[in-house]
C-alpha cells in the first residue's frame, strides 16, 4: 500500500504524542561484527549490529560532518530486530584512519567507501540513508543507479551549497536581533572568535541543529568512541560553522543530480526545526516524480537524536515497503 505525504507526517505526528523511550537507551548494544575496510587513503571502521544474511536487506548509515562519526546513529540500531544495521566512520573521522591529508578529501572518493563496505561485507542490496553532508554522499551514490540500491532515504541533505546557505540566512533572520547583529559581525572576524561569537553560533545550532541534549546512551557510547569529529576535515570542506561555507564544498551543486534519482525508491526526510529547512526539502523532493517527503514533528537538523523514536519508525515503515 502507497502512503501519501499527508498520510505520513500525520502518522508521525501521532508517533511523537506517544509514550515512549524517546531519548533512547542508557546503553547500546555491542557490535555483531566489526572490520577495518580498505578504501582509497586509508582504512574505514565499519560495525554491523543484525543478520547480513537475513531475509531482509541491510540499511547503511552514512554521517554528516564533513567530519563527523557514526555515533549520531546509534538509535538506528532498533532496526536490527529485522534486518543489519551498518555504521561507519568516513575516512579521517572517528575510528577511521586519520591520515588528515587532503588529496582524499574528495566528493567522488567518499561514494566509492560504499562500494568498499559492500564488497567487504558480501552486500548484493541495501537501503542507504545519508544525514546531512552524509546525504551528499547518498545522493552521488543513487545518482550512479547502482543494482544494489533497494531505496535512498536523504535525511536533512547537503543538496547544494547554495541552498544551504540560502536556509541558513533565512533561518539566521528568526533569530532574536542582537544575536543576527553578532553573527554578522562574526563573519568578518579571523579565528580565533571571541567568546560572544561562541555564544551566537550557539544559539544558532541550539534552535536548528540540536534541541535536545545528548543522552546518557550517547554520552557514554561517545566516551569510548575513539577521536571522534575531526575538525580541520570539516573546515577544509565546508568552513568555520553551519552557516557560512568557506572550503571546497562552498561550490557544490547536486541538485542536477536529482533527475537521476529512481524517484519510486527516492525518500527525502527532515526535521521541522531543521536548518536543512521543510520546505526547501519539499521542493527538492517534487524535482524527482515519485518521491516521497516527511517531516518528524519537534527536531531540528539532529533527527535521530531529536527525535529517534519517530525517525527510526518511519524508516521502519518505509523499508518494509521498499524491501522488494
Amino acid at each position: 500500500m502507497r502512503i501519501d505525504r499527508r498520510q505520513f507526517v500525520a502518522g508521525l505526528a501521532a508517533l511523537a504524542a506517544a509514550p515512549g523511550w524517546a531519548r533512547g537507551p542508557a546503553r547500546y548494544p555491542k557490535p555483531d561484527r566489526e572490520a577495518m575496510v580498505p578504501v582509497e587513503g586509508g582504512r574505514i571502521y565499519v560495525r554491523v549490529n543484525g543478520d547480513l544474511n537475513g531475509p531482509k536487506p541491510p540499511v547503511v548509515f552514512l554521517h554528516g560532518g564533513p567530519g563527523g562519526t557514526h555515533g549520531a546513529y546509534l538509535d538506528a540500531l532498533a532496526l536490527a530486530d529485522e534486518r543489519a544495521v551498518i555504521l561507519y566512520d568516513q575516512l579521517d573521522s572517528g575510528r577511521s584512519d586519520r591520515l588528515d591529508d587532503p588529496n582524499n578529501w574528495r566528493v567522488a572518493r567518499f561514494v566509492d567507501e560504499l562500494n568498499a563496505i559492500a564488497r567487504a561485507l558480501g552486500v548484493r542490496r541495501w537501503h542507504v540513508v545519508g544525514h546531512s553532508w552524509g546525504g551528499t554522499i547518498a545522493l552521488e551514490y543513487g545518482a550512479r543507479r547502482p543494482q544494489a540500491l533497494a531505496s535512498l532515504i536523504l535525511a536533512s541533505p547537503l543538496i547544494s551549497t547554495r541552498s544551504w546557505i540560502a536556509d541558513a540566512d533565512a533561518l539566521r533572520r528568526e533569530l532574536p536581533a542582537d544575536v543576527q547583529k553578532e553573527l554578522v559581525r562574526c563573519d568578518s572576524l579571523p579565528a580565533p572568535q571571541p567568546a560572544t561569537c561562541d555564544a551566537a553560533t550557539g544559539a544558532f545550532y541550539a534552535a536548528y541543529n540540536g534541541r535536545e541534549p545528548a543522552s546518557e546512551g550517547h554520552k557514554a557510547y561517545r566516551s569510548q568512541s575513539g577521536r571522534g569529529f575531526n575538525p580541520r576535515l570539516y573546515e577544509a570542506m565546508w568552513g568555520r560553522s553551519e552557516f557560512v561555507a568557506t572550503g571546497s564544498l562552498k561550490g557544490y551543486d547536486g541538485e542536477p543530480l536529482l533527475a537521476r534519482l529512481d524517484g519510486r525508491r527516492t525518500l527525502f526526510v527532515g526535521g521541522q526545526y531543521d536548518e536543512a529547512r521543510p520546505a526547501t526539502l519539499a521542493g527538492f523532493a517534487a524535482r524527482v516524480p515519485g518521491a516521497e517527503w516527511a517531516v518528524v514533528p519537534g527536531a531540528a537538523h539532529g533527527i535521530f537524536t531529536d527525535r529517534p523514536d519517530e525517525s527510526v519508525a518511519l524508516l521502519r515503515g518505509w523499508m518494509q515497503r521498499h524491501d522488494l
